[in-house]
């Protein structure tokens, strides 16, 4: 989910690369980052598992406390808190599902699917007409005037608004769960390749005015990862922007450099690579990232905001939510900020399900009252 996909698409390289060897590993590093093929992978094992519990090769992800989707190549179950952690391996609780069988699988921070209603909840597949031909949107219905619209990360799907959506309805909030260029079902980008937000925000702008026409007067943004650079593009844009009166952020991307930085790390890449990786990046997509470090170019709507971000993020850094955060007050942008512990990127739901949704609520229905 989000740019969790660059985790998993390793670069085989050494740390003394210079002149063509520094440029072709960077070529290979924005293919990565710009590719909007979905790798499916299980890097996880089931070792036994029956009606009540799961037993599972230990490893970090594994040991993430919470809450869990347990995905294998044909189903799907929920596991819950750890039982025992041990040389036989981690045992989890199955709280609902089929037993999955033994062999791989993948720890997922998506636990519903496939749709609202996995939720309990009513809603509509509908069509947004995006500049690129329709995109696909489950609408959920709700009393209010005031609607939510929910944006997941890059590589993700909607499903990933799953966790979230029952908040939003008891809030009374309707909800368009938007699907953006090169999802599945949606229409492809002109190059075929990701944006990283700056022309997916054409996609959110039209999902807001199908909202608009649906009787919509306000609205909450709700967004995953690069579903934050996407309202932060959004917020700086689009005219729209002014009917927004509040906004959600989940481990939110909110500098591509700082991410660029960290993904390189992962990798055991040279720090002297980045740059290469930007430019190339930014010649083949015509991208500035100056657009998209919030802090340094805060965008000019800047309604009051929840960011929600976990401190082990392999994917998406913790340190440019914290700053953007303590800089709100100067930069004329009220944040409130929540830190989580424990979990991987866009996983502080999974972490404690009711405290995260109580901050939602909380926030919501505190800025809401105010309109």
């Amino acid at each position: 989910m989000g740019v969790r996909g660059l985790l998993a698409a390793g670069v085989g390289t050494g740390l003394g690369l210079v002149g063509a060897g520094a440029v072709g590993v960077g070529r290979h590093y924005a293919d990565v980052l710009l590719d909007p093929v979905r790798v499916v992978a299980y890097p996880e094992r089931v070792l036994r598992a029956d009606g009540d519990a799961v037993t599972l090769a230990g490893s970090r992800l594994v040991r993430q406390p919470g809450v869990w989707g347990l995905r294998w190549a044909d189903g799907l179950a929920v596991i819950g808190r750890v039982l025992s952690d041990d040389r036989h391996g981690v045992r989890r609780v199955l709280l609902s599902g089929p037993v999955p069988p033994e062999g791989p699988a993948v720890v997922d921070a998506g636990p519903f699917d496939p749709d609202p209603g996995a939720r309990g909840l009513a809603f509509g597949e509908v069509q947004v007409a995006t500049p690129l031909g329709p995109a696909p949107a489950w609408e959920v219905p709700g009393p209010r005037d005031v609607w939510a619209v929910a944006v997941h990360g890059r590589g993700g799907r909607r499903r990933e608004a799953l966790r979230i959506l029952p908040v939003l309805h008891r809030l009374g909030l309707p909800t368009l769960v938007i699907s953006y260029r090169n999802d599945d079902e949606a229409p492809p980008s002109p190059d075929g390749r990701f944006h990283l937000g700056d022309t997916e925000w054409e996609d959110l702008e039209a999902a807001v005015g199908y909202a608009v026409g649906r009787g919509a007067r306000r609205i909450v943004l709700v967004g995953w990862s690069m579903g934050a650079a996407i309202g932060g593009a959004f917020l700086d844009r689009s005219p729209a922007a002014e009917l927004v009166d509040a906004v959600v952020w989940d481990a939110p991307l909110v500098d591509w450099r700082a991410t660029l930085r960290r993904q390189a790390r992962n990798r055991l890449l040279p720090p002297q690579l980045i740059p290469v990786a930007t430019a190339i990046t930014r010649r083949r997509i015509g991208i500035d990232f100056d657009d998209f470090d919030l802090l340094r170019h805060p965008p000019a709507r800047r309604p009051p905001t929840l960011l929600v971000h976990s401190t082990p993020d392999t994917a998406v850094p913790v340190g440019p939510s914290r700053a953007l955060a303590a800089a709100g007050r100067d930069l004329g942008w009220p944040i409130r900020y929540v830190e989580v512990g424990g979990v991987e990127h866009t996983a502080a739901w999974n972490a404690d399900p009711e405290r995260y949704e109580r901050a939602v609520a909380a926030f919501l229905a505190e800025v809401l009252a105010q309109e």
